[in-house]
């Protein structure tokens, strides 16, 4: 076992166990919001191009197809799924997926198949070369990509061209920078950027 697992289990399994009430109290808060199942679940890419369903608490009304993306006060999203998302209290199943072993708690954020496929492959190997996270230089500065995309005719095609290259730099400037000092610095600047 490597440092940097070792040290995502020393954090998340007291984690889960202290954080037990408030998932109990979040599922109950989404059965009652609206139908549907508690987790949302979605295929998404992990270190070396493999495929894991990324656990999340539900903030949509359950519906097939739509958008990839959630863009700004998108109707899709629940009366409760709005204050999770804006405390991104909705990502605390993914601890459930660091626990498994899919991701880390900080490393480049995993993305659907499909923009994977439009990394260029030189990149794509670099960047997934490590464990994906939660957390990491992207999600920080993009913390309000749906803001951002509000006033787009075209949102997945200004999320390819304007903001995923943008993301892929941040992550390939992870990788370069990774270590445990540099992993607990960015849990502690997400969690200062959530709250403050």
């Amino acid at each position: 076992m490597n440092s940097k697992r070792l040290f995502d289990l020393c954090c998340i399994l007291p984690g889960l166990i202290l954080l037990s009430p408030l998932f109990v109290l979040i599922a109950l808060w989404i059965k009652l919001d609206s139908r549907g199942p508690v987790f949302f679940l979605q295929t998404r890419i992990g270190q070396f191009g493999k495929h894991f369903k990324i656990i999340k608490f539900r903030t949509m009304h359950s519906s097939k197809g739509g958008l990839k993306l959630t863009i700004g006060r998108d109707a899709r999203i629940t009366r409760c799924g709005h204050f999770l998302r804006r405390y991104k209290l909705d990502e605390l199943p993914q601890l459930i997926n660091v626990l498994k072993g899919d991701m880390s708690l900080v490393g480049p954020r995993p993305e659907v198949p499909e923009y994977v496929e439009l990394y260029p492959d030189g990149i794509k190997e670099y960047v997934l070369s490590v464990p994906v996270g939660i957390t990491d230089y992207a999600s920080i500065e993009f913390r309000s990509e749906s803001e951002m995309l509000a006033n787009s005719q075209q949102p997945e095609v200004d999320y390819v061209e304007k903001i995923l290259p943008l993301k892929l730099a941040y992550h390939q400037q992870y990788v370069k920078e990774q270590s445990l000092y540099l992993d607990m610095a960015l849990i502690f600047k997400t969690l200062k950027r959530i709250f403050f």
